[in-house]
């Protein structure tokens, strides 16, 4: 089997702070209940805490006003706290001997289990080499190196739930599984936190230290800090060999960024050249195209900069004269946004076509500053209908004017310094001024000089270090690039030819446009924390018939020095080699970690990206990225705002942000925990498009756990401490219903099984709260408690409520670890061989071993049973049926579907809280008085109402409720529908209250025809 390599468009690590939300004990304490209750005396505090905090809000009047239309419209309340406080080392199994908490709590449920699976080797490959169903068959995968300085959000909580849940499944099926752990060194980030500490404590800059100095301190800083994101994950259950985790500094990764680089060069992939970067003046270092933010601007906009001692002014076109030479009165009037740069103009360019020049035709300019004559040259690229048609050509400072330059031989001129002051080519008046300072010296000269033309708003995009927050500067240098065209056609093939699988298939469009409009990659960055360049520069030599200096690239020095020899024709020990001193972007040794972990992938995995439920993207700006703890541990809103004040935000954003979290959490987040979370996250398509989440669906998904957690408390104690579990291959349904629900459960196996093997894990999650929710509890509990009330049990139904817990909780650890392992360590093993120690290492249910078990047409017709249960519960909601069990009766034509009623008789009552269940004969009248619902052409079924409902007193309420819903009615059809508003959706609800209504009108008349005729319902 193919490792999979899991990959997508990671967003940037934001750095939040380590997660202080609500209250969340220690999940192991040294104290236990001398009772062996799981509830302390501080859980009772902190609830009846709540209780009278909750009381004052009610009396207060402001409980309803603090929901948030964001959330589900069923107001959520924090719910009671459950602590593990037995004693337990860390490592040791966790005890079960005790009861199960009467409720489901995170807390408790999580403590203790994370440690043991790992101490106990599971998430090896060694251990499940030693299974009893190992399959011999392969499955490895590494996790997307987050950067060491940052923390999880939720869009990298979805790449784990995804990869957790895929690596698990393979586990438990037999597959000898490999998830290697990792995280990137993260260079920019990672440098600047610590440079920032130096300063911090110690008031020393960077370049104070030697290189080597400096390095130990970043090193420091790793092993003591860097820690939070492996926390992280192990708080998200991720099932990682942790002794195998690399890192994108370790020398493993450090020889295979070396060897990539060295191959690189030599295959002619990898070249030295002077060009524009992009480059941060805050950082002093060049960045890549996917840390350049382009951030719209709608006209004149102030933004605070770094290092800028006031706020500066963007999204304004001035307009400046160029006088025309030889002619006093004659000028050319451009336009432009970055009059910082007019030091560096060498020419003006104008539309070959554009009538307005065409008489100035190699004529030439008087440069506005400095009086220097510039060429007006003609190009093609130039837009004649924006703004004056002609523009002032910058070739150091803007990627376009640069390849218009190149076109027409124009030398550059760099009138900006890597820290973003001017140059001496500026002159003395502007030499090391802030460029931004320079900017209004530049335009208050212009005005003396009488060729300042104005200026005007002017919408334009802007180009944001997405690192410092400084504008990015476009300046020419020296740095070494990847040639990406050719690599990226290779790519482009290895998919076409089927090499390289993409799941979904959908995505092979974006990966074909991708890569065919990359350009080359500027891999050198200007700081000291990172792979340093294996290049060295040859001092005072030059490449052989070239005035460019010469460099060398070797795996060492040693063997950089014989390639120097070979190139210059001198001896090594004669030459003076220098090494770059410059380091490789983060993500050249980042790219390389799948390769250097497990070698080349066979399939790739792109998955949805997370937005919020109003289909945003997360940043920080808008107030709603998440840490995944805060979901899981729940977090008071005051904390979540004081993360913001603690980030970088500016002024402007932070109010934003901080109105936006307290519209979506008014009341914080509550406690959802990560089963919750986990299920969540992989119930969408993630293989489709973007993911909307929100908190009130990771809060239905915890109301999911306790339904899971009561349907376990019912079965053990249904089972006793006596019980033996029989072989599932040995069980035999004794009932229908024994039946149906074992159907159901092999084909919910069968649903997950395809789940999994298509990487579908929506198919998975919709399938298992089906069976839980829908089939077992809903159902199948509720009918067979009247079963279990027979003493002694029958051994039938008890035999099926083990085995639905069984598998259903095997077939759910994979997404629920946490809450599986919980509850089947408490079930009984089955007599044979040593049982599993653990849910993660148990075998999954395949669909091939219960297939014996699926009666799909007994589905079916049991799909009409639970039809007749909906008829009856809507019956006695109608005639306000609260502790009445009436008779009913159920007729059909067709004499097969009799038999197929007559089957589930003792179900139906039981589930539609009705009395005594009878058929009626085809030919049969219907009894007199009794309410009568059909649910087919075929099929009727009634219930008496003759001594249950008093007609007198239930009219006046069935007119009230009539009332009502006329008036919803009647106001719907007034409303002019919203804009946005779905016309399915009003048309459904419409549908809706016709029905209902009609169905009192039915019933009103019926409660008149009682009152003036009494059935005699014992003649039949």
């Amino acid at each position: 089997m193919p490792h999979l390599s899991l990959a997508s468009f990671r967003p940037p690590l934001w750095g939040l702070r380590p997660s202080r939300g609500l209250p969340r004990s220690h999940p192991i304490s040294t104290q236990s209940e001398p009772n062996g209750s799981a509830i302390s005396q501080r859980n009772r505090e902190a609830k009846q805490k709540r209780l009278r905090q909750k009381q004052a809000a009610l009396e207060a009047g402001i409980a309803q006003k603090s929901k948030s239309p964001a959330e589900s419209s069923k107001a959520w309340t924090p719910k009671e706290i459950v602590l593990y406080e037995i004693p337990t080392e860390h490592g040791e199994k966790k005890d079960v001997s005790r009861p199960l908490p009467p409720a489901y709590s995170p807390q408790y449920v999580e403590a203790a289990w994370y440690p043991w699976w790992v101490r106990e080797g599971f998430f090896k490959p060694e251990y499940q080499a030693r299974l009893p169903q190992a399959t011999r068959e392969t499955f490895s995968m590494c996790i997307p190196p987050p950067n060491v300085t940052g923390s999880l959000h939720i869009g990298h909580a979805l790449t784990v739930a995804i990869q957790d849940a895929l690596v698990r499944w393979h586990r438990m099926r037999g597959d000898q599984v490999l998830w290697v752990p990792g995280s990137d060194h993260a260079g920019i980030a990672t440098q600047a936190v610590v440079e920032k500490q130096l300063w911090k404590e110690r008031g020393v800059r960077r370049h104070e230290l030697s290189r080597e100095d400096f390095l130990r301190e970043v090193w420091k800083w790793k092993e003591e800090k860097g820690g939070e994101i492996c926390e992280q994950l192990r708080v998200l259950g991720a099932s990682l060999d942790w002794d195998r985790e690399c890192f994108t500094m370790d020398a493993g990764s450090s020889v295979a960024v070396t060897e990539a680089f060295v191959r690189l060069y030599k295959a002619g992939l990898l070249y030295r050249s002077r060009q524009l970067v992009n480059w941060s003046c805050a950082l002093r270092s060049a960045i890549s195209d996917i840390e350049v933010e382009s951030r719209p601007l709608p006209g004149c906009t102030e933004l605070q900069l770094p290092d800028s001692p006031t706020p500066v002014s963007f999204g304004l076109l001035f307009s400046v004269a160029f006088p025309v030479d030889g002619e006093p009165d004659a000028e050319v009037v451009v336009g432009t946004t970055r009059p910082e740069t007019l030091p560096g103009d060498v020419a003006v360019a104008v539309h070959p076509d554009d009538s307005r020049y065409t008489h100035l035709h190699g004529r030439q300019l008087r440069h506005p500053l400095t009086g220097q004559l510039l060429p007006l040259i003609t190009d093609c690229a130039v837009q004649p209908h924006l703004g004056t048609g002609a523009v002032k050509v910058t070739p150091a400072h803007s990627p376009a004017d640069a390849e218009l330059g190149a076109r027409h031989g124009l030398s550059p001129l760099s009138v900006i310094a890597e820290d973003g002051t001017m140059t001496s080519l500026c002159g003395d008046w502007l030499q090391g001024l802030h460029r931004f300072v320079a900017r209004e010296k530049i335009l208050s000269a212009l005005r003396e000089r009488g060729l300042f033309r104005g200026f005007q708003d002017h919408p334009m995009v802007l180009p944001i270090c997405s690192r410092s927050g400084d504008v990015v500067e476009y300046l020419p240098k020296s740095q070494w690039f990847v040639c990406c065209r050719e690599m990226g056609d290779r790519a482009a093939k290895a998919v076409e030819s089927g090499a390289l699988e993409l799941s979904p298939s959908f995505h092979q469009k974006n990966w074909q446009h991708w890569f065919s409009h990359t350009g080359d990659w500027c891999v050198s960055r200007q700081l000291w924390w990172g792979h340093q360049i294996p290049a060295y520069l040859v001092v005072e030599e030059h490449t052989q018939g070239d005035a460019k200096d010469c460099w060398v690239v070797g795996r060492t020095e040693a063997e950089a020095r014989e390639v120097a020899a070979e190139l210059t024709g001198r001896p090594g020990a004669e030459l003076t080699l220098e090494r770059d001193p410059d380091v490789l972007d983060t993500w050249f040794s980042s790219a390389l970690f799948p390769f250097s972990a497990l070698g080349w992938p066979q399939e790739v995995l792109l998955h949805s990206m997370v937005r919020d439920r109003q289909g945003r993207k997360m940043s920080k700006s808008l107030g709603n990225v998440l840490d995944p703890r805060d979901i899981i541990n729940g977090v008071e809103l005051q904390v979540l705002q004081e993360k913001l004040r603690d980030g970088n935000l500016d002024p402007t954003e932070l109010v934003i942000a901080a109105s936006a979290q307290r519209k979506d959490f008014p009341r914080g987040i509550p406690e959802c925990g990560t089963d919750a979370l986990r299920f969540a996250l992989c119930s969408h398509g993630a293989l489709g498009g973007d993911l909307h989440l929100s908190v009130s669906e990771v809060l239905s998904f915890r109301h999911f756990c306790n339904k899971i957690w009561n349907a376990l408390r019912f079965i053990l104690n249904a089972l006793g401490e006596k019980f033996i579990p029989q072989p599932a291959e040995e069980l035999s349904p004794a009932s229908p219903m024994d039946a149906w629900i074992l159907s159901c459960l092999a084909r919910t196996a069968r649903d997950c099984e395809r789940g999994f093997l298509t990487c579908e894990l929506a198919l998975v999650t919709h399938a298992l709260h089906h069976f839980w929710l829908h089939n077992l509890c809903d159902v199948y509990l509720e009918a067979v408690k009247p079963v279990l009330l027979h003493l002694p049990r029958p051994p039938g139904p008890l035999q099926v409520l083990f085995s639905c817990a069984d598998i259903g909780l095997r077939l759910l650890a994979p997404l629920m670890p946490f809450l599986a392992e919980e509850l089947w360590q408490r079930l009984p093993p089955r007599p044979g061989g040593a049982p599993a120690p653990s849910i993660c290492v148990a075998p999954y249910p395949s669909a091939l071993s219960l297939e014996h078990w699926h009666q799909p047409e007994l589905e079916r017709h049991f799909s009409q049973v639970q039809e007749a249960v909906q008829a009856l519960r809507a019956l006695r909601a109608t005639y306000q049926l609260t502790k009445a069990r009436p008779r009913v009766l159920l007729q059909s034509s067709e004499p097969g579907e009799q038999g197929l009623f007559e089957a589930f008789l003792e179900p139906l009552g039981t589930l539609g809280h009705c009395g005594a269940v009878g058929l009626l004969p085809p030919a049969a009248a219907a009894p007199s008085g009794w309410a009568q619902a059909s649910l087919s052409d075929t099929v009727q079924v009634y219930m008496e109402l003759q001594g249950l409902v008093d007609p007198q007193t239930h009219l006046p309420r069935l007119a009230a409720r009539r009332h009502k819903l006329q008036k919803q009615l009647d106001g719907l059809i007034a409303r002019t529908p919203s804009e946005g508003e779905a016309e399915t959706q009003r048309q459904q609800r419409l549908s809706s209250l016709q029905l209902e209504l009609s169905k009192l009108d039915k019933a009103a008349s019926h409660l008149r025809h009682l009152m003036d005729v009494s059935p005699s319902p014992g003649e039949l």
